[in-house]
């Protein structure tokens, strides 16, 4: 079972490797952005509930 630094770690990586993509997306294919932001909150929730805190890699900021 991973640890929950691990965890922490993967979702960080998984959050910052989405944030890439939607930004170059956003304009070019809408549909795709908004699947893409359901992910993001997701994930922005997940990292806010284990402390994480997101001021220095929140780039989409919405």
């Amino acid at each position: 079972m991973p640890s929950a630094a691990d965890i922490i770690k993967d979702y960080v990586s998984e959050f910052s490797r989405l944030q890439d993509w939607m930004v170059p997306i956003k304009n070019l294919s809408p549909e795709t952005y908004q699947s893409m932001h359901r992910r993001y909150i997701e994930l922005k929730v997940t990292l806010t509930s284990l402390g994480v805190n997101l001021a220095e890699i929140d780039r989409i900021k919405e």
